[in-house]
C-alpha cells in the first residue's frame, strides 16, 4: 500500500499514538451551521431532507450530548481557542456588552490575544488554513481571520445578514453587511447566495493550493439557517404544505424518530415551558397559521439547500482522493433561535420602511422574517427553550464526526458528554500537532480548558468534569449526569434549579429541594468556575432574548 494508506492503517490499528508524526497528516474540515436546531437534520430525527449530512453520520459518529454556548460568537470563540468564552474575549456578545462588562478582561467583544487560535497553531504546524462564511469575532482588519492564522478567508463580519446580494445586515443601527476577503473589505457579487458562495470560495481556496503538498484546516461557517429566512428556487417552494399540520404533530414525529435512532431514550417526552402562554396551533387564526407554516417551509428549504452545498464540497474532496483523509466535523453553533429580530434596536420601524414581508414575498430577496418561538421550540425537541438560554434547548447541538482512520463506519451514536471547547484539543490530538504552551508567538496565552474527545470517538467515555456556562446573567453548571441552572423570570425562578439528565434528559423535574447536598456540591463547582474565568455579575438592560412574543401572545 502507498505511504498515506500505510499511515492510516497504522492509526486505525493503534500501532502508534495519535501524537506521533505521521508522514501524511489528515486534513480537517469543520462545517458550522448557524442556529440549526438539535432535531432539524434527518440523522437527529428531523423530517428536513439532509442526505449529505446524514451520510456523514452513517459513515461516522453522532455525538448526542454535545454542548455549545447559548449564542453564536461565544461558541465560535471557544471552538477556535479550546477554552472558555470568558477567557477568549466573548464573555458577552460584542453587540450586547453591558456597562459593567466593558473594558474588563475577557469582555473585549472579539477573539482576544490572550488565546492561541486553532488556525494560528495549525498554520505554524505546516497546514494551509482557510475559512469562509460567518466570523463574528472582530470587525476590523486587525481582528479578521487573516490576523488570526487563516491564510485565506472570505467572511461576513457581523452576526448575520441577508443571504442575497443586497448586502443588508440584521440590525437597523448597523444596516449594511460587511464582508472581508483576506482582511480587506469587499462587496459580494451579483447573484450571491450565502451557502453557495461560501462553498464555492472554500473549494477555490483548497484547489489553488492542492499541489502544495500541505494538508489543510478549513472552517466553513454557513450563515444558514440564521434569520432572515431566505432560500433560492427551487428550495423556496420545495416544502410547501409540509407544515400545515402545525407544531405538535411535527414535534411528536421527531421524538419518535429520535428514539428509534437512539438519539434520545425511548419514552422521552418534550419539555415545553412556554406552553399555555404562547399559542398552540389551534389558537392561531387561519392567516397566522398560513404565515407560520410558510416560515417553517422556508427554514427547511434553507437547511436542505445548505446540505446540497455540503454535498458539493464532499464530492470535490472525493474526486481528488481526499475525502477519507479528511477529518470532517459537522455541528451547529447553538440551539435553534426563537428570539425575534423585531426586538433588536430600531428594527420594527426598519422592517416597515425597507422590507416587503408580505406572505408572497417571505423567503425572497427584500424580505426579513424569522420562524418564531414555537417552531424554534420544535427544532429544539425534546429540550426546553432555545438560543440565548442555559437550559438544554439553548446549549445542546448536533455533532457529527467522520474520520475513517479513527471511527468505524456504521452510523454509531455516542452519549458521552462533550463540549465545543473540546474540538481544538481533539483536532490537535488527531493531527499530532502540539498544543500551544504558556507563551505562543511571543505572547502569554491561556491554557486550553477542553479535553480531547478521541476516547469518545473510539467508543469510550470521557472523565467526569465540571463545566460552566454564563451569558446574559443566565448560568449553568454540568457535572456528570447532574446539571444546575439559574435563570431569571419568566424563564426561570431566580434560584438554582437542579436536574438529573440521565433520568430526565429534557429537564422536566427540578430536584433542588430533594437533593440539597448535590446542589451544594455543584454550587461550589460553580464558584470555582466563575472565579477561574472572571465571570462578572451585574444588571442586564437588553430587550433581545428577555421577552418572547408570537402575535398577540407573550411570555414575559
Amino acid at each position: 500500500m502507498n505511504l498515506r494508506r500505510f499511515s492510516l492503517a497504522l492509526l486505525a490499528s493503534g500501532a502508534f499514538s495519535l501524537g506521533s508524526q505521521a508522514a501524511d497528516k489528515p486534513n480537517v474540515l469543520i462545517i458550522l451551521a448557524d442556529d440549526l436546531g438539535y432535531s432539524d437534520i434527518g440523522s437527529f430525527g428531523g423530517e428536513i431532507e439532509t442526505p449529505n449530512i446524514d451520510q456523514l453520520a452513517a459513515r461516522g459518529l453522532r455525538l448526542t450530548n454535545f454542548h455549545t454556548a447559548p449564542t453564536c460568537s461565544p461558541t465560535r470563540s471557544m471552538l477556535l481557542s479550546g477554552t472558555d468564552n470568558h477567557q477568549a474575549g466573548l464573555g458577552n456578545m460584542g453587540e450586547l456588552m453591558q456597562d459593567f462588562q466593558k473594558g474588563k478582561p475577557g469582555y473585549e467583544g472579539y477573539l482576544n490575544q490572550r488565546v492561541a487560535s486553532l488556525a494560528e497553531v495549525m498554520h505554524d504546524a505546516g497546514y494551509n488554513t482557510y475559512t469562509t462564511g460567518k466570523w463574528h469575532l472582530g470587525r476590523t482588519e486587525e481582528l479578521s481571520p487573516k490576523a488570526r492564522g487563516f491564510d485565506r478567508s472570505f467572511i461576513l463580519v457581523q452576526g448575520g445578514a441577508s443571504h442575497f446580494d443586497d448586502q443588508k445586515a440584521i440590525i437597523s443601527v448597523d444596516p449594511k453587511a460587511i464582508y472581508r476577503e483576506d482582511g480587506k473589505q469587499v462587496e459580494v457579487p451579483k447573484g450571491f447566495y450565502s451557502s453557495a458562495f461560501y462553498t464555492d470560495k472554500l473549494i477555490d481556496y483548497i484547489e489553488t493550493d492542492r499541489k502544495s503538498g500541505k494538508p489543510f484546516l478549513a472552517l466553513l461557517s454557513y450563515t444558514a439557517p440564521h434569520w432572515p429566512l431566505h432560500a433560492p428556487q427551487p428550495w423556496l417552494d420545495k416544502y410547501r404544505g409540509r407544515y400545515d399540520q402545525g407544531y405538535e404533530p411535527v414535534r411528536q414525529a421527531r421524538l419518535e424518530k429520535m428514539a428509534e435512532q437512539g438519539i434520545v431514550p425511548k419514552g422521552t417526552t418534550a419539555t415545553t415551558p412556554m406552553a399555555g402562554r404562547l399559542p398552540n396551533w389551534s389558537q392561531l387564526s387561519d392567516e397566522q397559521r398560513k404565515r407560520e407554516a410558510r416560515g417553517m417551509e422556508v427554514y427547511a428549504g434553507m437547511v436542505d439547500n445548505m446540505d446540497f452545498h455540503i454535498g458539493r464540497l464532499l464530492d470535490y474532496l472525493r474526486r481528488n482522493g481526499e475525502l477519507d483523509n479528511t477529518m470532517i466535523v459537522f455541528l451547529s453553533d447553538n440551539g435553534a433561535d426563537g428570539n425575534s429580530p423585531v426586538d433588536l434596536p430600531g428594527n420594527r420601524e426598519w422592517f416597515a420602511k425597507d422590507f416587503d414581508n408580505s406572505y408572497e414575498n417571505i423567503g425572497r430577496k427584500g424580505s426579513y422574517t424569522d420562524y418564531g418561538a414555537q417552531w424554534a421550540q420544535v427544532s429544539a425537541t425534546p429540550f426546553p427553550y432555545f438560543k440565548g438560554f442555559t437550559r438544554q434547548g439553548g446549549i445542546t447541538a448536533p455533532l457529527i464526526v467522520k474520520y475513517p482512520a479513527l471511527i468505524k463506519e456504521g452510523g454509531h451514536v455516542s452519549h458521552a458528554f462533550t463540549h465545543v471547547m473540546d474540538l481544538m484539543p481533539t483536532i490537535l490530538d488527531v493531527t499530532g500537532v502540539s498544543a500551544p504552551g504558556a507563551r505562543f508567538r511571543g505572547r502569554e496565552v491561556q491554557p486550553m480548558q477542553g479535553v480531547s474527545m478521541v476516547p469518545a470517538l473510539r467508543g469510550g467515555d470521557l472523565p467526569e468534569r465540571a463545566v460552566g456556562w454564563e451569558l446574559f446573567g443566565r448560568k449553568a453548571l454540568r457535572k456528570g449526569d447532574w446539571k444546575m441552572v439559574w435563570m431569571g423570570p419568566p424563564y426561570g425562578t431566580a434560584a438554582w434549579q437542579l436536574y438529573n439528565l440521565a433520568e430526565d434528559p429534557a429537564e422536566s423535574r427540578d430536584l433542588a429541594a430533594a437533593e440539597p447536598a448535590k446542589l451544594a456540591e455543584l454550587g461550589r463547582d460553580w464558584q470555582a468556575y466563575a472565579q477561574r474565568n472572571n465571570v462578572l455579575d451585574g444588571e442586564f438592560h437588553i430587550k433581545y432574548g428577555f421577552e418572547t412574543c408570537l402575535y398577540e401572545f407573550c411570555f414575559k
